[in-house]
C-alpha cells in the first residue's frame, strides 16, 4: 500500500480583507516557510485555494488559518496523497476569490440553504428538485451528477446570462452543487436574487459529497484544480461519461493539448495522446508551439513574472524571508 504522507486541502471562505496585499504577502511567507505548495487567491472579499503538503505541515497551516479570527469558520475538505499535488507556491491578489460578474452579492449575507452531504442525496430524487450544476463545460462533461442540469458555459462569468433559460423552474427546489462549494455560494444567492424561490447548495460540493455520502449518483469523475486533474468520488456506483477528444472513444484521461497556443482541457485517451504527443487534433501536433509530452498531458503554469517575494526582505544569515516587512 501507497504511504500516503501529504494532505490536498481544498477551502475558501467569504470575509472582509481591508488589506489583501499585506496578507497576501505574509500569507505566502508562511507557505514558504512550511514546505506548503498550490494555488491561493486573496482578495477584500476573502480567501480560496487548494494546498498540498506533508500532512504535519499542512496541520500547521490549517491552525494558522482558523487562528486568523476572520477565517476561524473555514472548512477544509482534505485528501491524502503521496506526494506533493504542486510543484510551486502562488499566493496572488485578485479582486474576486472566484471569477464571476456577482461582486455584489455577499454570501455572509445571502446565499442558498446549505445541504449536508446526506441532506443532499436524500433530497435529490425528489419530483419537485432540480439539480443544477454550476460549474463549466469541461468540469460537467466529466463528470456530474445523475439528471443534473449543466449549463453551456467556458467560465463561471457567464452564469448569470446562462440562467435566463431557467426561468421556468422559478417554482422548483434547485439544488446547486460545485467542486468544494465556492461557486455554488455566488451562483445561489443570484438565483434568489432573480426570483427563485427555494434554492439549495451541496455544502462541501462534490468533493466533500465523495467523502461523506460515498459519491453514491455522481457519474463519471470529478475534475480537481491541482496536478491529479480528475479524482474518483464514487465508491457505490461509478460509471465513466466522457469519451475521447479524438477517437470518441470512452475516457476520464484529462489533458492539456500540448499545443500552448490551443491548450484546450479535454479527455483524450492514451492511445490518441502518443499518436499526437499530446496534441488534440494533427493540427497542434504539427504547430511549432507544441510542447514536449511525457504521457501525463500536464504542463506547469507560466508564473508570468510573478514574484512572490514582491516586498519582503530575506534574512541575511538564512535565506529564509522574514515574517512580514514592507519596503519603505
Amino acid at each position: 500500500m501507497e504511504n500516503k504522507n501529504y494532505n490536498i486541502l481544498l477551502y475558501y471562505c467569504y470575509a472582509e480583507i481591508i488589506d489583501p496585499e499585506a496578507y497576501r504577502e505574509e500569507h505566502h511567507v508562511f507557505c514558504v516557510e512550511n514546505n506548503i505548495r498550490g494555488r491561493i487567491i486573496i482578495s477584500p472579499e476573502g480567501l480560496n485555494g487548494t494546498v498540498s503538503g506533508l500532512i504535519e505541515d499542512c496541520e500547521k497551516y490549517m491552525a494558522y488559518i482558523h487562528a486568523d479570527p476572520r477565517f476561524s469558520k473555514t472548512e477544509f475538505k482534505i485528501d491524502f496523497y503521496d506526494k506533493h499535488a504542486f510543484a510551486k507556491i502562488h499566493v496572488r491578489e485578485k479582486p474576486e476569490i472566484v471569477h464571476s460578474s456577482l461582486r455584489h452579492l455577499d454570501p455572509n449575507v445571502k446565499t442558498g440553504k446549505h445541504l449536508e452531504p446526506a441532506d443532499f442525496k436524500a433530497l435529490k430524487d425528489d419530483d419537485d428538485v432540480v439539480i443544477l450544476d454550476v460549474r463549466s463545460n469541461y468540469e460537467h462533461e466529466l463528470g456530474k451528477f445523475k439528471n443534473a442540469i449543466t449549463l453551456d458555459m467556458d467560465n463561471f462569468r457567464e452564469f448569470p446570462e446562462k440562467i435566463k433559460a431557467l426561468d421556468h423552474l422559478k417554482n422548483k427546489k434547485i439544488l446547486t452543487y460545485c467542486t468544494g462549494g465556492i461557486k455554488c455560494e455566488k451562483a445561489s444567492a443570484f438565483l434568489l436574487e432573480q426570483g427563485f424561490q427555494d434554492v439549495y447548495q451541496l455544502h462541501g460540493g462534490i468533493i466533500k459529497y465523495g467523502m461523506e455520502a460515498d459519491g453514491e449518483d455522481f457519474e463519471g469523475k470529478c475534475y480537481v484544480f491541482d496536478n491529479r486533474l480528475a479524482v474518483d468520488v464514487n465508491k457505490v456506483n461509478p460509471t465513466v461519461i466522457s469519451t475521447c477528444h479524438v477517437c470518441g472513444d470512452i475516457s476520464d484521461r484529462m489533458v492539456n493539448c500540448a499545443n500552448s497556443t490551443c491548450n484546450i482541457h479535454v479527455p483524450i485517451c492514451e492511445k490518441c495522446g502518443w499518436e499526437l504527443e499530446g496534441a488534440c487534433s494533427p493540427e497542434c501536433k504539427e504547430n511549432p508551439e507544441k510542447r514536449p509530452y511525457d504521457g501525463t498531458g500536464y504542463y506547469q503554469k507560466n508564473t508570468n513574472g510573478y514574484n512572490p517575494y514582491s516586498g519582503v526582505f530575506r534574512k541575511a544569515d538564512t535565506g529564509k524571508p522574514k515574517a512580514i516587512q514592507h519596503e519603505q
